[in-house]
């Protein structure tokens, strides 16, 4: 019987589903990260690219945020800068906020269909372990809100994480929505104030949202490392 489970349609596709989705992030990250990455140094290069494309650009800058969050490994801050630069800091951050919601919910949907082993190619399994949303259950919600709220966590991978919680999909999306707006309309403000060259305003900006993400990796590794005992005291 566990022979005909293993060897299942339904198994194989499952599998079969499981390595493309690797393969295809793979290649994303090879091949699309770093010219993404590159372009977007450039925030005169897509502002007059977004001008040329018009509704165009900003669906694709959609698409772009929404690959950063499913691609964990390339950093959105970059992307939500530019934005600011860009489009400034109202139309950024709503073109943000869209892109990380598509990006959200293409990972927790996947996550909730394969579970661990749709993380693992990925994270390794310390790195999992010590995620604290995993391992507080009747604080879950909360503690979600809280570490995607502050700026500085992990948010990717925390993003990831949350499809292997028992958390609501309309809770989720509701926390992941308003708990990331401050960090993004942040980097959008600074990039704004680039873009209309208020060098001094940028300056303070990203000064006061480094000081505040310090903190946040502060807090954020205080929980982890208390998550990392608990687990450990747990496996004894």
């Amino acid at each position: 019987m566990k022979d005909n489970i293993k060897n299942s349609p339904a198994k194989k596709k499952s599998l079969f589903l499981m390595a493309g989705f690797v393969l295809v992030s793979v290649l994303a990250i090879v091949l699309i990260a770093p010219p993404m990455l590159e372009f977007f140094k450039k925030p005169e290069q897509v502002r007059a690219w977004v001008e040329e494309k018009g509704m165009v650009g900003r669906v694709a800058y959609v698409g772009m945020v929404a690959v950063q969050v499913v691609i964990a490994l390339i950093p959105g801050e970059p992307l939500e800068i530019a934005a600011g630069y860009v489009f400034g800091t109202l139309e950024g951050t709503i073109l943000c906020l869209l892109g990380t919601t598509i990006g959200s919910i293409i990972v927790f949907l996947f996550v909730k269909t394969w579970g661990m082993k749709a993380i693992e190619p990925f994270f390794s399994k310390e790195q999992i372990e010590k995620i604290p949303i995993l391992n507080n259950p009747q604080k879950l919600e909360l503690l979600t809100f809280i570490l995607f709220f502050i700026p500085g966590t992990p948010k990717d991978i925390l993003t990831w994480a949350a499809g292997l919680t028992p958390i609501q999909f309309h809770h989720w999306m509701l926390i992941t929505i308003v708990a990331r707006f401050p960090s993004i309309i942040t980097s959008t403000i600074g990039g704004d104030a680039l873009g209309t060259k208020e060098y001094e305003f940028a300056i303070i900006v990203f000064l006061a949202t480094l000081a505040i993400s310090l903190v946040g990796v502060l807090i954020y590794k205080k929980i982890e490392n208390k998550t990392a005992k608990n687990t450990a005291h747990t496996h004894k």
